[in-house]
């Protein structure tokens, strides 16, 4: 059987330990081994002298083994190998004295050191590579990793005779130990080393191509890697080893990745350059040749050759940008795709715009430009013949529900129905209620239909009834719209609410039970960058809505730190005067109580974490071991009875909210605070979407340096939204000079979504603002980054356009077919719903 990309990894690695860390990792293929990409290159490491050498700087150098000393430890069990070389020769050649050095390998296997010591015997010409460190005055290098060379061209002949070396040469053995060594994101149980060794014996074995020499390659490096998978501890690489640990991790090779192929103990065998040619045969090009050779990109098999083995940093960076064009030529061949086959859907048009033209007269209010140009858009998209699929984003208070409130009349008045869909019971009770009561001003008789999964079992049934009759009218639900037994039969238009906090299989489910498709209206006030929002909504026409309505005044943002006292007894004593003045506050915290960890916080509120080493060591060990821990998150429960305690505060009623309520106290509790009965509202972020209380002047977020700037802008938009002047106070714990720091002052300069979600897009990375798929799992995306990749995907979006044009079917690209096939199997969320 002939190695594959769907080839299992367990085929190729006999070592199971490692099989299963890296299944852990999401690696099961080959396929996923080669796109799991190192996130960074190291350096190409410098050629010094041992006497020129730096404590704590990577160097290599080529030397003789002059005595080798196996010591076992007293303090612990285990033993140490030292092997003395001298540099002389190498140090004459750069014109510097020569030196003797201390290689130092520790390990508590007898076999490993063994085969170890007999490798490093004395007269052993050795190509070094590590960072020394300084022991007894004299400089060492523990654990480095060592090539074997032939001491002459004589040994170098009888090496195909059985005495077998790591290199030919010294020169070859400097190059190989000098070129930049891609790093990878690693854990507790796998190093990045070792992942490195993993993914260059899958690229062995395609090339190779039979499976019968790929096992034979494996079993040698699994006779090694037995040997020495728990053998060592201290420092290899990047990995730690504890000898006190029960299941110790993985060690990195104490000599080359040369030497990860041989059998211990008998010899090491020298490692081949992997052959391109043999390797294009095993991995095929998924872009096509023409966009390929316009572009100046490499071949598939060529850029994971250089990504995962370079040989220079510029080929890393050339294999980098040949994959990254890949990923936005298969995600823009994928949703034009999309867009194509929606047209081809059979939909209700929408053609009669009587109520909606009743309504929008009987409004107190002109309509903004961007509410008037939507609604033609919108008009003209619903009269079609094929559905509608439109995403409407627009600034917290833009004025989004008009707009779709006239969308839903386009479809009533056609003589169909229509849906909109919540995503929390109290915003669809808000929707209804406001809805409701507009229609009725505009003198329409339009039943409008509440359906929610808390209503008592008799009223839902009705709400069900009302919506299977087929009847023209309105209907406001939550996911109840997604079960089974909501059924609209004349059902010409849905209207996602936050679409981002619903599922794709959800919103499929609602618009393909009928024998025709509704139009789709998406809404969201999550601020996407347009460059994103062409990247993940590329199957959707696009409306933005960024002019507020007459009378909204900008709301101030203060970032108040929380060890400012002076500071913030002002900013409480200010919320007094504000509720004393009839207004209303909201206190946001990110936990409900204090004994619920940081962790289940995260679940509800987007919370940002500063990583504490900011260079990051791509180790998988964590940060500095002397970063401070962060202090707790503020909870409901413990800022409620703190606040209530305080002076400014006495005579003040305050009422908590949080997602652990049960419907009826949320109603309760939102009604009370509208009506002034308990002005303040300490809650966590269930207040985030669509709660209108037009007397809300004031809100204040502790922890905020915490939160991601989308939810703080989505949070800060919950005030104001009478026309009163309104205050956003941001209670930060962020050290001077860090990124969250950074973050803040974002948030607190601009009001424009779109600006302050690139600014978060820039600062965290895109998998934090769209979605968490590009951190790894199944996402398809993992290289590109839509803002700093902008020119690039539009640029592959025109070419994909040319290629779908001459070829729809892409019956001439079946490699690209079924890349866009496995993108959208698997991402589809990043399409429409991320």
């Amino acid at each position: 059987m002939t190695v594959s990309l769907t080839t299992p990894l367990a085929k190729l690695l006999t070592n199971r330990r490692r099989v299963s860390a890296l299944k852990g990792l999401g690696l099961v293929t080959c396929a996923d081994a080669l796109t799991y990409y190192p996130f960074r290159v190291t350096d190409p490491v410098p050629l010094r002298a041992v006497r020129e050498g730096r404590i704590g700087e990577p160097m290599a150098f080529a030397g003789v083994v002059r005595d080798v000393r196996v010591m076992q430890m007293n303090a612990r069990r285990g033993y140490r190998v030292q092997a003395m070389v001298d540099d002389s020769a190498f140090a004459a050649q750069r014109h510097v004295p020569g030196s003797v050095t201390a290689l130092v390998f520790f390990s508590y296997k007898q076999q490993y050191v063994n085969w170890l010591s007999a490798r490093l015997h004395a007269g052993t010409s050795v190509v070094v590579c590590g960072t020394p460190s300084e022991y007894d005055g004299m400089p060492q290098f523990t654990h480095p990793e060592v090539l074997t060379v032939p001491p002459t061209p004589t040994a170098s002949q009888e090496s195909a005779r059985g005495l077998r070396f790591d290199a030919d040469s010294i020169d070859d053995a400097l190059r190989r130990v000098c070129r930049p060594r891609p790093v990878y994101h690693a854990n507790s149980r796998i190093s990045s080393e070792h992942i490195h060794d993993s993914i260059v014996t899958v690229l062995r074995a395609l090339a190779a191509g039979d499976d019968d020499e790929a096992e034979l390659s494996t079993a040698q490096y699994g006779a090694a890697a037995q040997s020495t998978q728990s053998g060592t501890y201290g420092t290899t690489g990047t990995t730690a080893i504890s000898p006190e640990r029960a299941e110790p991790q993985e060690s990195a090779p104490s000599l080359s990745r040369a030497s990860s192929l041989s059998p211990a103990p008998d010899g090491i065998e020298t490692s081949p350059k992997i052959p391109t040619a043999a390797l294009r045969c095993a991995i095929p090009d998924i872009l096509p040749e023409s966009v390929r050779e316009a572009c100046g990109l490499m071949h598939r098999a060529e850029a994971f050759l250089a990504i995962h083995e370079p040989d220079s940093v510029d080929s890393f960076r050339q294999a980098l940008h040949t994959l990254r064009y890949e990923e936005a030529f298969i995600s823009q061949t994928a949703v034009l795709q999309e867009r194509e086959q929606a047209r081809k859907a059979e939909t209700f048009p929408c053609t009669d715009g009587d109520m909606r033209e009743t309504f929008i007269d009987s409004l107190p209010f002109t309509l903004t430009g961007g509410q008037a140009s939507v609604i033609d858009d919108i008009v003209q998209d619903m009269g079609r013949d094929y559905p509608m699929q439109r995403l409407l984003q627009g600034e917290v208070g833009s004025g989004k529900t008009v707009v779709a409130l006239v969308a839903m009349l386009q479809a009533v008045g056609s003589g169909y129905q229509a849906v909109l869909v919540a995503p929390t019971q109290v915003l669809a009770e808000q929707h209804a209620e406001t809805i409701g009561g507009m229609v009725s001003k505009a003198g329409l008789d339009i039943p409008v239909t509440l359906v929610t999964g808390g209503m008592k079992l008799a009223a839902r049934r009705k709400a069900l009834a009302a919506a299977a009759s087929g009847e023209p009218g309105i209907i406001i639900a939550t996911h109840a719209a997604f079960s089974r037994t909501f059924q609209a039969p004349n059902l010409a238009l849905a209207v996602i609410d936050e679409q981002h906090r619903f599922g794709v299989e959800q919103r499929e489910t609602l618009l393909q039970r009928g024998e025709k498709i509704p139009h789709l209206l998406v809404m969201t006030a999550t601020p996407i960058p347009r460059t994103a929002a062409m990247t993940w909504f590329g199957s959707l026409d696009l409306s933005w809505l960024t002019e507020l309505p007459g009378g909204r005044k900008p709301i101030r943002t203060f970032v108040i730190p929380e060890a400012d006292g002076p500071t913030m007894a002002n900013m409480f004593r200010h919320i007094r005067r504000r509720i004393d003045a009839g207004e209303r506050a909201y206190i946001v915290c990110a936990r409900i109580d204090e004994d619920e960890s940081d962790d289940q916080a995260g679940q509800d509120a987007e919370l940002f974490e500063e990583p504490d080493d900011a260079s990051g060591s791509g180790d998988g060990t964590g940060g500095s071991s002397s970063a401070q821990p962060k202090p707790p998150l503020h909870a409901v429960s413990e800022i409620a009875a703190r606040l209530e305690a305080l002076p400014q505060f006495q005579g003040v009623r305050f009422a908590t909210l949080t997602g652990r309520d049960d419907d009826a106290t949320k109603q309760q509790v939102m009604a009370d605070f509208a009506a002034g009965v308990t002005p303040v509202l300490v809650a966590t972020t269930v207040i985030e979407v669509g709660v209108d209380v037009p007397q809300a002047s004031c809100i204040v977020i502790f922890d905020a340096d915490r939160f991601g700037l989308s939810q703080l802008h989505q949070l800060r938009g919950r005030v104001g939204r009478g026309g009163t002047d309104s205050w956003a106070f941001l209670v930060s714990r962020a050290e001077p000079g860090s990124i969250a720091e950074q973050r803040l002052a974002v948030i607190q300069g601009s009001l424009d979504g779109a600006e302050i979600a690139q600014a978060d897009l820039e600062l965290r990375g895109a998998g934090d603002v769209l979605g968490d798929a590009q951190s790894g799992g199944k996402s398809g995306l993992k290289l590109l980054r839509v803002v700093k990749d902008a020119k690039m995907i539009a640029d592959a979006r025109a070419r994909a356009e040319q290629v779908l044009a001459d070829d729809p079917g892409l019956d001439h690209e079946v490699q690209l077919a079924g890349a866009v096939l496995d993108f959208t199997r698997g991402n589809e969320s990043h399409l429409i719903s991320s």
